[in-house]
């Protein structure tokens, strides 16, 4: 539950959390019942074929003053995948306890601070304020909240249960204020938008009419909030500028200035070793070489597939893709809510790892990673997983 409650927190509290959780599964015993867990997962061997071709291309190929940091982030998203699947049905209900907990309490801090207002406190300066990279990891994990709602929504509606249908869509509103005037996140808009489209095919798959319906009900919504909403149009159009002035040869630190010469470079660091890659902590050293002086300063490229394709060749790209698209399968392939929370969480997952380094930043891998990882360890339990996440009694007064 500690690593649940310090997702939005300053990375070095989420870094003692990971720690602890890592004591604690070694302290509570049963080292046997979670080894077999692990090595009976569908996300075993993409971990384990991740690792494994890092360690050789650490063996094989050069090494730089950058090694030792690579070589310890990716070793970590595979640690933090692992531990999330080694929980067991009951301690991974514990987890997710945290995160909503936090994720509400912080909701309403973030009210009452642009309403009431009240002194910053450090530990939640990247919650209140727009901060650099914690913010956008705070961002993301609203949004996972925020396209859980959308599942619990739809199964509401589909209950016939308005009271539920509409304290889930004051979440899903909340937390669009939040990513649109707060902690301003273009890739949280957008990935809150695919991913509530593709909680409507989760649910409707076999039933095209009906998901047809949806998703022509959702686009007109989509469309009317987006035509009420200057500032969100005024992002996007802002973004389209950047990226027509990037190709025109325009240097600055816009963002998707940024991503634009980011992604060409790394694209051709890729094309240049496609097998084995520059080596771990490669890609900083290279990125001097052929990015813009003025964005010498980047030390990942805002995409980790691009990432791990530029230390680690085509095959090191596709190891950490093949271990993100699993979890979506496994997400896709469980036919229930349970399976419709994973798959949203997962997705989002999959796109702030391809618009940002989601995984490769601690600031926001410790978070969304664990998060993610937590909702597919409920979506593997059997029955309704997600049953035991308010305590017996409240939930009993919730159904009277």
């Amino acid at each position: 539950m500690f690593w649940g409650l310090t997702v939005f927190m300053p990375v070095g509290v989420t870094y003692v959390a990971a720690v602890l959780l890592l004591i604690t599964l070694f302290a509570a015993g049963g080292l046997r019942e979670r080894a077999l867990r692990l090595r009976s997962n569908p996300m075993w061997w993409p971990v384990v074929f991740y690792v494994a071709w890092t360690l050789i291309v650490l063996a094989i190929g050069p090494h730089y003053p950058q090694t030792g940091s690579n070589l310890g982030h990716g070793l970590r998203i595979a640690a933090t995948v692992l531990m999330a699947l080694a929980l067991t049905d009951e301690e991974a209900i514990w987890a997710l306890r945290g995160f909503w907990i936090i994720g509400l309490v912080n909701i309403v801090m973030i009210g009452l601070y642009y309403s009431v207002g009240f002194p910053v406190l450090e530990p939640w300066r990247g919650v209140l304020i727009l901060v650099g990279n914690k913010s956008i990891s705070n961002a993301l994990l609203f949004t996972i909240m925020a396209a859980t709602a959308v599942v619990f929504g739809l199964k509401s509606l589909m209950e016939h249960r308005p009271w539920r249908v509409l304290a889930a869509l004051a979440l899903v509103l909340a937390v669009i204020a939040i990513i649109t005037l707060t902690l301003i996140s273009r890739t949280s808009l957008l990935a809150l938008l695919i991913a509530s489209a593709a909680a409507c095919v989760h649910k409707w798959r076999r039933q095209l009419k009906v998901l047809a319906v949806a998703i022509v009900i959702g686009s007109a919504v989509v469309a009317v909030g987006i035509w009420n909403s200057p500032g969100v149009q005024q992002k996007f159009e802002l973004g389209m500028q950047e990226l027509e002035a990037a190709q025109a040869g325009s240097v600055s630190e816009g963002s998707w200035v940024v991503r634009y010469y980011m992604y060409r470079d790394t694209a051709r660091m890729i094309i240049d070793r496609p097998l084995t890659g520059w080596g771990i902590g490669g890609w900083t050293e290279q990125w001097h070489l052929r990015g813009p002086k003025l964005l010498a300063d980047y030390n990942m490229p805002h995409n980790d597939f691009l990432w791990m394709g530029s230390q680690a060749g085509v095959l090191g790209s596709l190891s950490l893709l093949a271990i993100v698209l699993t979890a979506i399968w496994l997400a896709w392939r469980r036919d229930d809510v349970a399976g419709r929370y994973a798959f949203v969480a997962t997705l989002v997952l999959l796109i702030a790892t391809s618009l940002n380094s989601a995984l490769r930043d601690a600031q926001i891998g410790l978070s969304i990673l664990w998060v993610s990882m937590v909702y597919l360890r409920l979506a593997q339990a059997p029955g309704d997983s997600w049953r035991g996440l308010l305590p017996q009694r409240f939930a009993a007064r919730l159904q009277t």
